[in-house]
């Protein structure tokens, strides 16, 4: 250890322990003092503060406590279930059947704290439960910062309380959290970057690393919740032969080699890949990772840290409350303006040239994902923090700028990336028998289906598409109450010999294989879109319906809530990301009917991410294309013939306004076979191919994908 390292750890170590020791004050003499002063109006908002400070006081200390804890060596010495015990205390404040009565549930703020400081002492709660990690991983500037703004906070109420009697007001308040997130914006993004492509700066990957998988205690060593899901299915794969575990981590990273080799592009001038996974599966990850290393790549990964300038994550467990986090998904609302905006470009701008050279030398991330998780149906709140229309402008901008100053050092034609699915235990609830035995044959299925052989869906897919490039459009049309009604236009192909529309999707960046996929012409692509039911990003939609002209959604709808109003705002929020209004970006035929016979099977069709969902059906991205920001680099399908559709009417602004080429968003919307009564290829004389008629395959030469669906 250097020197001035030494030095800054003592510092900091210095800092911390006068802030544990005014914390420990806190949780002592609250505000409690404070109500024979406090005006009459006020004495419940101040009996709530007393409460809050008191609660967040003893939350910190215990984070103290176990920071100690894991320094001794605890980690190592504590038996399994009080390691489960020391992660649920925690937690316990936002687990579900607590919530009710926690701070962090804005509902409950507001009630005893009042709407303006609910909000914002709220967004202190995200940001004081970052701590957690923080003291698990070693991240003490992140714990100090965070515990020094807690007693920040405290003093300026305690203050006023104390000489004048009165409460501070609310702008006081959140001038102190603003200049927090101001102040600290360079630190986050030094992270955020630094973790993203610098080996050795993920406390999560020399957990993963040195991880003793014999020994389940590890799970706790990345300071995050850990429920069943992740110690079910630990104990799971720790129990499954070496050869299932190498297929799992060989499918995964040769699909991530496979991506760069399909796009023409040289892996060999990259050195690190970023790994994202799920707790519990280091058993396949420590193969990946070696295997990885046999092909010149060293691994990196963001820590999975909540607050507001964290973020991604590389080992990531099961939600606590997902409600929480949706509820807590605005809290910008409390800060954005246009100077924040700015200086977090400029301090994202200087971590990436800090880390330039790491940068050149990132590959992309390959990651694992996970499903099967209870539904979730989140809750509107009108006490919530939310973003008025000019902060959504300036957050929607400030994302495509930001993406932009990434892909200046991320050179975007030369990365790749890799996703993969497996099923967590939680899913066993909803199979037909909830036993392990089923869960591990649903666990089978899913690895086959992962590994089903590519070069037949290949072979069939080329039949396919040499059928499509006939086409000036395609008409698709629901069945089954689905009311689906869409004309896709299609780019018309210039040198048929050499050229085509669509790509050969196989097993690679996206598996499982299964789909053949374009870029649609906006101008003359339009209709509804309409499925009954659809999981999209974790969320489940009841009769969405999205309506295009040219191209561009022009009306959406689902059925999730009474309110109309609280629909649209639904989709607007996690379907559009707040943009007003999205092109369809892709239109893909998905063929994986092995994956939709499955899923039926076991009755999961709700449950599979849409990873998998997306080749058991045609499907529409809204959002960029699949070669956002990569239209430049020629594709070619496995018979030579480059896929030419690669641009539409948007994307092409890059070359005229780029600020107005890009969403950075793609959400896949699938109809599921039994709800598909039509998809034809239509020629420009009229000529008609049909390719899917009531939900069977009718195209000469793909009659094989049939055969699924008839076992």
């Amino acid at each position: 250890m250097g020197l001035d390292l030494e030095m800054e750890l003592e510092f900091l170590e210095e800092r911390l322990k006068l802030a544990g020791a005014r914390i420990r004050e806190i949780a002592q003499e609250g505000l409690g003092y404070a109500l024979s002063k406090a005006k009459a109006e006020d004495a419940e908002t101040v009996r709530g503060l007393d409460e809050y400070f008191h609660r967040m006081a003893e939350f910190l200390l215990l984070v103290n406590e176990n920071r100690k804890f894991v320094a001794k060596g605890g980690l190592k010495k504590a038996s399994l279930e009080e390691l489960g015990k020391r992660n649920h205390a925690l937690y316990e404040d936002v687990l579900p059947e607590n919530y009710d009565k926690s701070f962090g549930n804005p509902d409950y703020a507001a009630a005893r704290l009042g709407e303006g400081y609910g909000k914002l002492l709220g967004f202190l709660h995200v940001e004081l439960f970052a701590a957690i990690e923080c003291a698990y991983v070693g991240m003490l500037e992140d714990l100090v910062i965070r515990e020094e703004l807690f007693v920040e906070t405290y003093g300026v109420f305690e203050a006023s309380l104390r000489e004048e009697g009165v409460l501070p007001s609310v702008e006081s308040i959140r001038q102190i959290l603003y200049w927090f997130v101001s102040d600290y914006s360079d630190h986050g993004k030094e992270l955020y970057v630094a973790q993203m492509v610098t080996p050795g700066a993920s406390a999560a990957v020399c957990v993963l690393k040195e991880a003793d998988l014999s020994d389940l205690r590890y799970l706790y060593a990345y300071g995050q919740y850990v429920s069943e899901n992740e110690l079910e299915i630990a104990k799971f794969l720790a129990k499954q032969p070496q050869e299932t575990i190498d297929t799992m981590a060989d499918t995964y990273t040769e699909g991530y080699r496979i991506g760069f080799e399909v796009a023409g592009k040289d892996l060999s001038k990259k050195k690190t890949a970023e790994i994202l996974w799920p707790i519990g599966f280091e058993r396949m990850m420590k193969k990946a990772v070696e295997n990885l290393k046999k092909i010149g790549l060293d691994v990196v990964g963001r820590d999975a840290l909540h607050g507001y300038w964290y973020g991604g994550a590389a080992g990531f467990g099961t939600s606590p409350n997902r409600q929480y986090e949706f509820d807590h998904r605005e809290d910008q609302a409390l800060f954005v303006d246009k100077a924040l905006i700015q200086r977090s470009l400029e301090v994202l701008r200087t971590a990436f040239e800090e880390h330039k050279e790491d940068a050149l030398g990132y590959a992309g991330p390959a990651v694992v994902e996970t499903f099967g998780e209870k539904d979730f149906e989140p809750q509107f709140k009108a006490t919530a923090a939310k973003m008025t229309e000019e902060q959504n402008e300036l957050w929607v901008d400030y994302k495509m700028r930001a993406r932009q100053i990434q892909m200046d050092y991320v050179i975007e034609e030369e990365r790749s990336f890799t996703i993969i699915a497996f099923p967590l235990p939680e899913i066993r609830q909803a199979l037909p028998d909830p036993s392990e035995e089923t869960y591990g044959k649903f666990f089978e299925e899913i690895i086959r289906i992962n590994t089903l052989d590519y070069k037949t869906y290949q072979n069939i897919q080329a039949t396919m598409i040499a059928a499509l490039d006939q086409a000036d459009h395609c008409e698709v049309k629901g069945m089954n109450g689905n009311r689906t009604d869409l004309r896709i236009n299609l780019h018309k192909l210039e040198n048929p010999e050499k050229e085509t529309i669509f790509e050969n999707c196989v097993a690679d960046v996206n598996i499982p294989v299964g789909e053949v996929f374009t870029s649609p012409v906006l101008e003359g692509t339009n209709g509804l879109l309409h499925v009954s039911r659809v999981f999209l990003n974790g969320l489940e939609y009841k009769d969405l319906s999205i309506r295009f002209e040219n191209g561009m959604i022009t009306e959406y709808d689902c059925k999730n809530y009474e309110s109309e109003e609280e629909n649209r705002d639904f989709i607007r929020d996690n379907v559009l990301f707040k943009h007003k209004t999205l092109p369809i970006g892709e239109f893909a035929i998905g063929t994986n009917t092995t994956a939709y016979v499955v899923a039926r099977k076991y009755g999961v069709q709700s449950k599979m991410p849409i990873l998998i969902a997306e080749k058991t059906g045609p499907h529409f991205a809204v959002g960029d294309t699949c070669y956002s920001h990569s239209e430049e680099v020629k594709v070619y399908n496995p018979d030579g013939k480059e896929i030419v559709a690669r641009d539409n009417e948007v994307s092409l602004l890059r070359k005229t306004d780029p600020s107005k080429a890009y969403f950075n968003c793609h959400t896949d919307v699938t109809i599921p076979y039994d709800e598909l009564g039509e998809l034809t290829a239509v020629k420009k004389n009229g000529e008609r191919i049909p390719i899917i008629l009531e939900g069977r395959f009718v195209l000469p030469g793909t009659e094989e994908l049939n055969k699924a669906l008839q076992s």
